[in-house]
């Protein structure tokens, strides 16, 4: 994990730089959710030029309302699970999808400190989704480590990696 803590711009934009290529070799546009990122991601992406291509919105839903009002998650969910949880990425990305015209959606949401963390969810935890308009959700929980901006970077850095992922998967 170590090798994680220090993601650096020039990494964040090599990874959003194939982001967008493999995106656009497709025909496809990506939207984001993101809350503990605050919009990372969307800078990341749009710092490639020529991204209107292939990147529609972002949303940056960072309290329990927004994600209501923007993306339609459930009031029940988010009491239920909480704003960090995977269910709730899962209504992020799906709500994303929902209200863009984008093909390929990911969420974010996390405790990136220093506080905010609890005995269940430590600082570090981040839960992030990714789904394609119409199909399944994956979700997962990755613990990362170091400070406040660490901790985002990485967020940043397994978001952008996972439509990679996502993008071989479903082999479009």
């Amino acid at each position: 994990m170590d090798e994680m803590k220090t993601i650096d711009e020039k990494m964040l934009f090599a990874l959003s730089e194939q982001v967008g290529n493999s995106l656009k070799q497709r025909g496809l546009m990506l939207v984001t959710a993101e809350s503990c990122t605050g919009g990372w991601v969307g800078e990341e992406v749009t710092a490639i030029p020529g991204s209107s291509h292939w990147y529609d919105r972002g949303f940056i839903t960072y309290t329990n309302t927004a994600k209501e009002e923007m993306l339609g998650v459930s009031r029940k969910t988010l009491e239920a699970f909480g704003a960090v949880s995977e269910k709730t990425v899962s209504e992020m990305v799906t709500g994303a999808l929902k209200n863009s015209h984008a093909q390929i959606g990911l969420a974010i949401s996390g405790i990136a400190g220093p506080g905010g963390a609890t005995p269940t969810k430590p600082l570090g935890t981040v839960c992030l989704a990714w789904g394609t308009k119409g199909g399944e959700v994956k979700s997962v929980t990755r613990q990362f480590d170091g400070d406040r901006q660490q901790v985002r970077a990485q967020a940043v850095a397994a978001a952008l990696t996972g439509v990679l992922e996502l993008l071989q998967e479903i082999g479009a």
